[in-house]
Parts: C-alpha cells; sequence; structure tokens
C-alpha cells in the first residue's frame, strides 16, 4: 500500500469514527417530541389508510429495486478505498444534481406536480444506491445486498430513534444477514413507509406551494440525496474495515 492510499484510508477512518458518534447520539428532546406527535398523528389513521399507503411505497420500491439492477453497472474490480470512493463522489454529484433538477420542475407546478415527484425521486435516490453499492465492489443482484440498500435508505430517512437500532444492524451486517429473509416480501414495509413519510414530510412538504416549490424542491432534492450518499459511503467504510462493534 503506497503512502497516499494508507493515508487515504487513516482519514477515511477517521471520518468513520466521527461520524459513528454522530449517529448514535442520543434523541433530543425536539426528536422526541416530534416522533411523538407523529406517531400519535398515524395512530389516528385507519388501518386500511395505512396498508394502501405501505402497498404504494412498497411496491414503488420493490418495482426500482428489481427493476434496476439490469442496467447497473458491474462490480468495480478496484481493490483501494480510495479508487472505490472516487468513483462515489463522481456518482454522488452526478445525482444531486439530477435530483436537484427534478425536484425543481416537479415543485415549479404546485402541489399536483409536487406529488409526482414522491416517485420520481425514489427512484434517483435508490438508482444512485445502485451504483454506489457497485462502486465499492458488491453484486446488487444479490438480494441481501439490495436489503442492505434498504437499510442505508432507512438509516438515512428516520428519527433519531430508528436511525440507533438501524445503525447497529448495519455494524454488525454479517451476522445479520445470515437471519434475513428469504423473500422481499418479508420485510418491514409498514415500518419502512411510516419513517420515510415521516421524515419526507418534514423534509418536503414547503415544495408543495406554488411560487415557491421550484427552489425548495431544488434545495431540498440536492441536500437529501447528498444525505443519503453521505450515509451510503460510511455504510460500506463499515464493512470495508470489517468494523467490529
Amino acid at each position: 500500500m503506497d503512502s497516499v492510499t494508507e493515508f487515504y484510508e487513516e482519514k477515511a477512518l477517521a471520518e468513520l469514527s466521527a461520524w459513528l458518534v454522530q449517529t448514535k447520539k442520543r434523541p433530543s428532546f425536539v426528536n422526541k417530541l416530534t416522533k411523538g406527535t407523529q406517531r400519535a398523528i398515524n395512530d389516528l389513521i385507519p388501518e386500511k389508510v395505512h396498508k394502501v399507503i405501505t402497498f404504494a411505497i412498497e411496491n414503488m420500491v420493490k418495482g426500482v429495486l428489481f427493476g434496476t439492477k439490469f442496467i447497473t453497472p458491474k462490480p468495480l474490480s478496484a481493490n483501494s478505498l480510495r479508487q472505490k470512493e472516487e468513483k462515489v463522489q463522481k456518482i454522488i454529484r452526478i445525482y444531486k444534481n439530477t435530483a436537484s433538477a427534478e425536484g425543481a420542475i416537479t415543485g415549479a407546478g404546485g402541489i399536483l406536480w409536487g406529488l409526482a415527484d414522491f416517485p420520481a425521486f425514489l427512484t434517483i435516490k435508490m438508482k444512485m444506491l445502485f451504483e454506489i453499492a457497485a462502486a465499492y465492489g458488491y453484486d446488487v443482484k444479490d438480494l441481501r445486498e439490495r436489503l442492505f440498500m434498504l437499510y442505508i435508505f432507512k438509516l438515512t430517512f428516520a428519527s433519531q430513534e430508528t436511525r440507533n437500532s438501524t445503525v447497529k444492524i448495519i455494524e454488525q451486517w454479517d451476522d445479520f444477514a445470515e437471519n434475513l429473509p428469504k423473500e422481499i416480501e418479508e420485510f418491514d414495509w409498514k415500518d419502512f413507509q411510516l419513517e420515510y413519510r415521516d421524515y419526507m414530510d418534514l423534509a418536503k412538504l414547503a415544495q408543495l406551494i406554488p411560487i415557491i416549490g421550484a427552489g425548495v424542491g431544488a434545495v431540498a432534492n440536492y441536500q437529501l440525496t447528498a444525505k443519503l450518499g453521505e450515509m451510503a459511503m460510511q455504510c460500506y467504510r463499515i464493512r470495508y474495515f470489517d468494523w467490529k462493534v
């Protein structure tokens, strides 16, 4: 290992350590209050409505997961973390700009176009995860790798409480993967959609407002895509360094 590569890995490991400390922080009072309010609202919504929303989100995510894998690049053969992450950074830049443009277009149309942003932005984010996984050398045709991406997604768009429990799964992925469901249908889709919907409602509600929606959509999509990309990098670093808790 040359000195540049060694320095890069030392720097990445330090960044990972700092990220884990930040990610595992205890939920703040505001976090708890917000989560409690969202939980109370969700409890008021009839179970039939939850089932409809869960079905819609589940099928959108599954459609992207199973449809995108056929046009995803083959796993990158690069050995060093530096080479892998040079590729990953390029991928994230491309998708941040793509997501920003998509958010601006759909945000300009008010409520109706704003609703169209949901499946379009979801597709952009999932496609980025596919390419990031391939850049780190993983074969996304493997169901376990697609489920790993779902946990990255969940880690990114969730309450602090859920984030704390999800990062433990990421850290212990090899052991956890041995007991993964054999079929994608066995994944806890209701919990997934509740966390995602609550997070996105807070982040993107203003995008539905005419006139300001375009600017909000562009900024929100850019920042949320950047956040997902950063989360993905740290999660794959955990696996690269064979992180042990």
